[in-house]
């Protein structure tokens, strides 16, 4: 029964599919140029399309009678009532809509009436913002990016033979990015959504996802703020938000009837130009005051990232007598950087609501649903289905870049490439990035470390090489599975002594097990305290040894896995420790106020006491991360947990074993943290924070190596992380007892950068911060900071504080990060 019961709903589906018929044609204005994606709706559904950038439509519909409605933004909606027998060609011609103002009076001093209107639409605003209690809809995403324009060479690279690979013309321009999308998108108040991703098309590649995903592209005007990630570090204010008159001026272009409503056209005036606001107009409908459709912009005065300028164009459509829904939305975008051009449009179409698809919370645990199927669908497909004509450009793209898909799969394609990119250059191997070769056919990848990098200098070793040759290969390109293997070589010319580790990551189905065995020189804090080459530069040119170190041989093995929200790591390591002593004192400049200090952070003259005696130590150690987030996103790769909005709560048990292979440890340490890197304060920008604390629960027998060591830092530079602790000696306050550490970091991007000229201008963003630390040796450690951050690049200025008094102060740098 089940059987007979399925094929006759696909006969069914056959026959209903097969009675479609097609209504094609082109939208321009009174003058005959196209109207780029004008909308095309049958009156009082949500099924429609909208037209290409050269207004160009297609619509499928079934026999009979139908009502459309012609509408773009700023044009007078034309409606065609037509009898659809076969398939047939429509062209319509849209007038310029025409906004008249009323008899207004409006006094010097006095108020426009456009105010009346958005005060209106503030008051209904969360109305509105609420009025779909859930709904599911189709949504389909077409993505494009152009370049146009590129320099012929950037950083030794010549442009023309990268525009070749990637199917750009001789003159450097063309499409980037091409891709498709068809989705079902399934909503709940407040903010809960499920995404099935139902066919993906990616230009130039059979493999590849589409990055289309209709939650994000989803802008709703009736939030009081718009996050827009990445394009901004500060939300944008909605025009019509509850405190949009702090931030907006209004004026009143006209008004127009569309279906017997009025609507009014308002223009959005910034009060200040470095706002976070958008500028363009946005219409409102009398009575109901809801928002009719909007064109919007935002620009370089706002200070957003990668872009000059980004369009936001949205049309809503009535769903239901009291509810009315998005039909469209797109934005347009141009921007450049270092002489390349770029600019491209997203659309989004949205039909088929259903405004009572009765969803329940369980739903919306798996927030996305990409299936390895969804790539599949050849041409024939998407020649039925694509509901936004192709342009004769983007046809030209997809065929021309099949035929390069096919080539760059190819095993003399492949060849090819890397024959050019295997060619030793030895000025990149001595002071470059070293030298990369690859076999792409096979999926493996070389790395040998440049000279430069390999170099170092500390007193400990004096002069030495520490050399790293790596392989990885790709086992799986969907899931993008990698096995890596490392080597390395360190050898130091004074102490005479060569060391050797090899190391690998090798993936076990869901888990990843790891390996390391060898001996090496490492760092006393297990945190790292200062970078090879930052420690050799202090030494040779300031006569500061900041780096402490010492001998470990050492074999260890981990296994990792994510179960849902918790992710755990279990460790087991032994090794011989044995401290070490300067066998060197060279240096640039010698300078008369400075000596270099022992390798033992504790001991003031350098007379060579050990810091511990040499032992062995077998630890098992566990570290466990639970996110309190169930949701997830499943992909062809597999499931990526989302963000939560709680802590990421994190816990470390090690076990010191003695007795077993010789160890003579014998301690158990716990400790617990809790992290949050992503607070959002709307325009008080972001706010993160880490706090930890833990206890040696038994501490009978272990060494300095075993402590718990803190994230120091005593050089002017830097690499800035949550834990790091600006101005805290790199050794002297680590411990064996319990200990309490906290960080807090502001980054307050928007808040003060809107009454700081000079930081407006140059688009800095600030950050203040806290940290804390307690132990029984210090007591109260406690440090402030201010600084400025530009791209990568932050300037901090702080000082530190023990038991209330001032320990140190001054600059630190960092970059890159």
């Amino acid at each position: 029964m089940k059987l007979i019961y399925t094929l006759l709903l696909v006969f069914i589906s056959h026959i209903l599919f097969s009675q479609s018929l097609t209504i094609r044609g082109k939208i321009t204005d009174q003058l005959g140029q196209a109207i780029p994606f004008a909308s095309v709706y049958e009156k009082n559904t949500s099924l429609g399309t909208s037209a290409n950038s050269e207004g160009e439509y297609s619509l499928k519909l079934g026999q009979g009678r139908h009502e459309l409605n012609y509408r773009a933004i700023g044009y007078k909606q034309e409606t065609r009532e037509i009898d659809l027998k076969t398939n047939f060609n429509l062209d319509v011609s849209l007038s310029q809509a025409v906004f008249e103002l009323a008899d207004v009076i409006v006094t010097a001093g006095g108020e426009d009436p456009a105010y009346e209107v958005i005060r209106n639409a503030i008051k209904k605003r969360k109305s509105h913002l609420r009025e779909a209690k859930e709904y599911s809809t189709d949504v389909y995403i077409k993505g494009m990016q152009k370049m146009l324009a590129a320099p012929k060479k950037f950083m030794g690279r010549n442009i023309d033979d990268l525009g070749k690979e990637i199917g750009l013309d001789s003159n450097r321009r063309g499409i980037l990015y091409l891709s498709e999308s068809e989705s079902r998108l399934s909503y709940m108040q407040p903010d809960n959504y499920h995404e099935e991703m139902i066919s993906s098309k990616v230009s130039g590649s059979n493999r590849a996802f589409s990055f289309n995903r209709a939650s994000d592209i989803n802008i709703d005007f009736y939030e009081n703020i718009i996050d827009i990630e990445g394009l901004s570090n500060r939300p944008f204010i909605s025009p019509i938000a509850d405190n949009a008159l702090f931030y907006y001026d209004y004026k009143l272009i006209g008004t127009s009837m569309e279906n017997g409503e009025l609507v009014n056209k308002i223009e959005l005036l910034p009060k200040r130009n470095t706002d976070p606001v958008f500028r363009g107009s946005i219409y409102i409908m009398e009575n109901s005051w809801r928002i009719h459709s909007s064109d919007l912009m935002i620009t370089k005065q706002s200070n957003i990232n990668f872009v000059d300028t980004l369009n936001i164009r949205h049309q809503h459509i009535p769903v239901s007598s009291k509810v009315w829904m998005p039909s469209s939305i797109r934005y347009d975008f141009t921007g450049g950087v270092f002489g390349f051009r770029f600019g491209g449009y997203y659309l989004a179409l949205f039909k088929n609501y259903d405004l009572n698809p009765g969803l329940n919370k369980k739903d919306f645990v798996e927030v996305l649903n990409i299936a390895r199927e969804v790539n599949k669908k050849d041409s024939a497909y998407w020649t039925q289905a694509r509901p936004v004509p192709l342009t004769e450009e983007e046809k030209t793209d997809y065929e021309k870049k099949a035929i390069l898909a096919l080539k760059r799969e190819s095993k003399p394609y492949l060849d090819s490439l890397d024959k050019v990119n295997n060619k030793f250059k030895p000025v990149q191997f001595i002071i470059g990035s070293g030298y990369s070769p690859r076999n792409r056919f096979k999926r493996e990848y070389y790395s040998y470390s440049s000279l430069i990098n390999s170099f170092f200098y500390n007193t400990v070793e004096g002069f030495g090489i520490n050399y790293q040759v790596t392989y990885a290969k790709r086992l799986d390109s969907l899931t993008n599975k990698f096995v890596n293997y490392a080597g390395k070589v360190r050898y130091g010319f004074s102490s005479e002594k060569l060391y050797g580790s090899f190391s690998g990551n090798i993936p076990v189905k869901a888990a990843t097990f790891s390996f390391n065995l060898g001996s090496d020189v490492l760092d006393l804090n297990n945190l790292g305290s200062i970078s090879q080459l930052g420690n050799s530069i202090n030494s040779l040119f300031y006569e500061r040894n900041f780096l402490k170190l010492y001998e470990k041989k050492f074999i260890s093995a981990s296994l990792s896995q994510r179960f849902g929200g918790f992710v755990g790591r279990f460790t087991a390591e032994w090794a011989n420790r044995n401290t070490l002593n300067n066998t060197s004192d060279y240096t640039v400049r010698d300078l008369n106020d400075r000596v270099f200090t022992s390798n033992n952070p504790f001991e003031v003259l350098p007379t060579g006491t050990p810091l511990f005696p040499e032992n062995q130590a077998l630890k098992l150690a566990f570290r466990g991360t639970y996110d309190f987030s169930n949701k997830y996103a499943t992909y062809p790769s597999g499931k990526v947990h989302q963000p939560s909005k709680y802590p990421l709560l994190g816990i470390n048990y090690v076990k010191g074993l003695k007795g077993v292979f010789g160890s003579d440890i014998n301690y158990d340490l716990l400790s617990v943290d809790l992290t949050k890197s992503d607070i959002k304060l709307g325009m008080y920008g972001q706010f993160k924070f880490w706090v930890g604390a833990g206890q040696f629960l038994n501490d009978r027998t272990l060494y300095y190596p075993d402590y718990k060591h803190f994230d120091g830092n005593q050089s002017l530079s830097y690499i800035p992380k949550i834990t790091n602790f600006l101005f805290l000696d790199f050794y002297k306050n680590s411990t064996a007892d319990k200990f309490a550490e906290a960080h807090f970091e502001h980054n307050l991007s928007g808040f003060i950068t809107n009454k700081l000229p000079l930081i407006r201008k140059l688009k800095l963003k600030e950050v203040v911060g806290f940290n804390y630390l307690a132990t029984p040796l210090l007591k109260n450690y406690n440090e402030v900071y201010f600084g400025l951050e530009y791209l990568t690049f932050r300037v901090m200025y702080g000082m530190a504080h023990v038991n209330g008094k001032r320990v140190d102060k001054g600059i630190r740098i960092a970059y890159g990060f």
